[in-house]
């Protein structure tokens, strides 16, 4: 009798093949409170390594780390008033503190826009005070009616960026950098998950902003799940926090701002493109261990060696962990690593030792190669680069085969049932939008015609990608 799958088969259950994934690759649990989760270690080793990449390229674009307050008090969530309606269903509000009833209940941080204005109103005085450039890393909160782990949970971790600026241009520009050049480019160089770049239409926008760029990809269900995103706010808070600077002629002027942010969802959106019935597929550029080294017995020649090949591979820059628990089968050891996604696994025993060898094991494909001992770290990197190039290759297509051009929204519907649909902004609008919406599906962003990002939403000719969200 067949052994039933480690992971229940993505086919038969996606939902459930997401939640084995996350059980059995030892990344997250729930925590004690509806919507909340423990990030295991090896869950966060991933969010660290996203974290690197992401403050690299934010420090690249200009931006300083601060650090802002997890209670706000609720009077300046109604100084604006869209910013308030989009988030009260989903504000958790403290009304006792040390015992009492607290004279004004405090919101629980679900992003820090009215917190940090009214700060950057008494930072900010005079046009030699900007670009004022600010990332934030925290956790918030936003009580979600249906969790889950990773995709949606009452509490997060997240980066947000928040900036002033003298002109409407220079926000604009700003926002477009953040987008292109630190989020795209670590969710397509580092994370290998395609994108669909573009700024969202009015109806999908974040509250209070004048404009909202998307990063959009495709999960293996056919589901689309927002990575990122960036915001233009235009004058909104500066007016309603008076956020405002002397320019170079003496006259008072409010300050341009940008907002944005990424957040742990990008491990579920990891997951959920790359993997497969056999667990996760971490892609080599941001795992966290690139290969590991197996001892396949408890012999002292295997041990010695094994512990020689993970040194060499340290040396050479390689992420590497060394697994010699002998009295745990190869078997076992081996279906831990694969359902983890460690991309490389180098299995060493006496057979292969007797012949100068080493097995070199790929988790993209299951491949197995006999490698010479004397070339194991030049394998092992040129594995790396191929899986890197693979998994980005592998999920394009899987992305682009998906995607289907479509003339009327009855096909966007269909279309939407297993995948994307694209488009004529002009043909859909806002009514053929609010029709969608009745089917629970939205228009996750709007580009050219050659699938290129927009300056705006009010090009002429956009085409709107339409799809199932998570």
């Amino acid at each position: 009798m067949a052994k039933p799958p480690v992971l229940t088969p993505q086919a038969d259950d996606f939902p459930r093949w997401y939640q084995d994934v996350i059980a059995k690759a030892e990344l997250a649990d729930n925590g004690p409170v509806r919507g909340t989760m423990v990030i295991r270690p090896y869950g966060y080793a991933l969010w660290e390594r996203m974290q690197a990449e992401v403050d690299r390229r934010i420090k690249e674009a200009g931006a300083q780390n601060a650090y802002f307050p997890l209670f706000i008090p609720m009077e300046y969530f109604q100084r604006e008033a869209e910013h308030v309606e989009g988030f009260s269903p989903e504000l958790a509000v403290v009304t006792i503190g040390g015992g009492k009833e607290l004279e004004e209940p405090i919101a629980i941080r679900p992003t820090s826009e009215t917190v940090i204005n009214s700060f950057f109103a008494k930072w900010i005085q005079s046009y030699r005070d900007l670009p004022l450039l600010l990332n934030n890393w925290s956790n918030v909160v936003r009580w979600e009616m249906r969790p889950r782990l990773f995709l949606r949970t009452t509490e997060f971790l997240w980066q947000e960026g928040h900036t002033c600026h003298a002109s409407y241009e220079d926000a604009r520009d700003y926002a477009r950098r953040i987008l292109h050049d630190v989020y795209a480019d670590v969710m397509v160089n580092v994370l290998a998950v395609p994108l669909f770049l573009g700024p969202k239409t009015a109806n999908e926008r974040f509250a209070g902003a004048i404009n909202t760029w998307a990063c959009e990809a495709m999960m293996r269900d056919g589901k689309a799940l927002q990575m990122g995103t960036s915001h233009e706010l235009g004058q909104n808070f500066a007016k309603a926090f008076d956020v405002t600077y002397l320019d170079q002629t003496g006259a008072q002027q409010h300050v341009w701002q940008t907002s944005w942010g990424v957040s742990t969802r990008m491990v579920g959106g990891l997951i959920m493109t790359h993997g497969d019935d056999r667990g996760l597929k971490v892609p080599p550029a941001l795992a966290p261990i690139q290969a590991v080294v197996l001892a396949v017995r408890d012999e002292a020649e295997v041990l010695e060696k094994t512990a020689a090949i993970a040194a060499e591979l340290r040396e050479h820059g390689v992420r590497v962990e060394l697994d010699q628990r002998v009295d745990v089968s190869f078997g076992r050891r081996a279906t831990d690593w694969e359902i983890k996604g460690v991309p490389i696994r180098i299995e060493v025993g006496p057979r292969d030792l007797a012949e100068g060898n080493v097995t070199l094991v790929q988790r993209q494909d299951g491949e197995k190669t006999a490698i010479h001992l004397a070339g194991v770290a030049t394998a092992v990197k040129a594995a790396l680069d191929s899986a890197q190039a693979n998994l980005l290759r592998e999920a394009t297509e899987f992305r682009d085969a998906n995607t289907a051009d479509v003339t009327s929204v009855e096909e966007a519907l269909e279309a939407a049932a297993t995948g994307f649909a694209r488009i004529s902004w002009a043909t859909l609008g806002e009514e053929g939008e609010a029709r969608l919406a009745q089917n629970a599906v939205t228009v996750r962003c709007l580009q050219r015609a050659d699938g290129s990002c927009p300056e705006g939403d009010d090009e002429p000719d956009l085409v709107a990608i339409v799809g199932r969200s998570y």
